[in-house]
C-alpha cells in the first residue's frame, strides 16, 4: 500500500503488482477494499478479474508508468513467471518481493536486473537520501551508466538489496521512525 498510495507520482512507487496464485484469493480479498478506499483505479488480468478487479489490462498497462493511483495486477503461477514479466515490462528501476521464504527472496533478488532489489519493504525506500547519498540528482537504470570517455571510475555499478520486515516510507515521513544518517 506505501508503495503505491503514499507517493504515487514518484519514479519509486509501485505501478504492477504481481501475485503468486496460492495467496491470490486471500491477499486480493484484504487489498481491492483498501485499494478502492484509496481511490486506487485497478486494471488487472483474466485471472485477478474473476477476484474482482472490475477494469481489465491491456498490453500497454504492463509497460506503463502511471504515477498515478493507478495500478496494473496480474496473477501469477511462479516466481519465474513473475521474474520473466518484470524483465520483460520492468523499468530496471525498483523491484521488491514480499515473501516470508528467504531462498526465494535472495533468488528473486539475485536474478532480477534492477537497481534497487527489496525485500519486504516499500519500494519507495529507493531514493538517494534514503540511501544515505545527500541530494539526489538523477538515477540511471541502466547496468553500466556512463556516457563519452569512460575511466576506471565510470566502470564501477551498483546494485541494491534492502531488507526489511513491514517497513513502509510513511513512517518515516510522518516522524513516527528516522533515518540512521544524519544530514550534514
Amino acid at each position: 500500500m506505501d508503495s503505491k498510495i503514499q507517493y504515487p507520482a514518484a519514479c519509486n512507487a509501485i505501478e504492477t503488482l504481481l501475485i503468486h496464485k496460492d495467496v491470490a484469493s486471500d491477499f486480493l480479498s484484504k487489498a481491492i477494499p483498501v485499494f478502492k478506499e484509496n481511490k486506487v483505479e485497478l486494471r488487472g488480468d483474466e485471472k485477478s478479474i474473476k477476484y474482482g478487479i472490475k477494469l481489465a489490462a491491456s498490453h500497454e498497462d504492463w509497460e506503463t508508468e502511471y504515477l498515478d493511483l493507478i495500478l496494473s495486477i496480474k496473477i501469477v503461477d511462479s516466481m519465474f513467471e513473475a521474474i520473466d514479466h518484470i524483465q520483460k515490462y520492468g523499468s530496471r528501476h525498483t523491484d521488491g518481493i514480499i515473501t516470508e521464504d528467504n531462498k526465494n527472496a535472495s533468488f528473486f533478488m539475485n536474478t532480477v536486473d534492477s537497481a534497487g532489489v527489496f525485500h519486504n519493504c516499500s519500494t519507495r525506500f529507493a531514493d538517494g537520501f534514503r540511501y544515505g547519498f545527500g541530494a539526489e540528482v538523477g538515477i540511471s537504470t541502466q547496468s553500466l551508466p556512463p556516457r563519452g570517455p569512460v575511466g576506471l571510475e565510470g566502470l564501477i555499478t551498483y546494485k541494491y538489496f534492502l531488507k526489511g520486515n513491514g517497513h513502509i516510507v510513511d513512517d518515516f515521513n510522518s516522524g513516527k521512525k528516522s533515518f540512521t544518517h544524519k544530514d550534514l
